[in-house]
């Protein structure tokens, strides 16, 4: 009887830090997430005010769409590595 009662309190244990695991990687997520819209929009309105040369202004847009797309792969992937754990 008591070693079930302790097998019983360490499974609840397990039960409430996987909860717990599962909560904090959505917030990370969702953090992440905000990032990137909020980086996006900068990134938006810095090229809509650009005053460079029409080149130059093209580079830095597409150094920023290279930038953006980095910054989502590495958090879908940090995300499937977090649903794997």
């Amino acid at each position: 009887m008591k070693i079930n009662l302790v097998a019983l309190v360490f499974i609840a244990i397990s039960v409430i830090a996987c909860n717990k695991q599962d909560t904090l990687e959505k917030v990370e997520a969702s953090k992440n997430d905000v990032e990137r819209v909020a980086n996006k929009a900068v990134n938006k309105i810095e090229e809509a005010t650009c005053m460079d040369s029409d080149l130059e202004c093209l580079a830095e847009k597409a150094k920023n769409r290279v930038e953006e797309g980095v910054d989502y792969v590495e958090d879908k992937a940090e995300e499937a590595v977090d649903k794997m754990d």
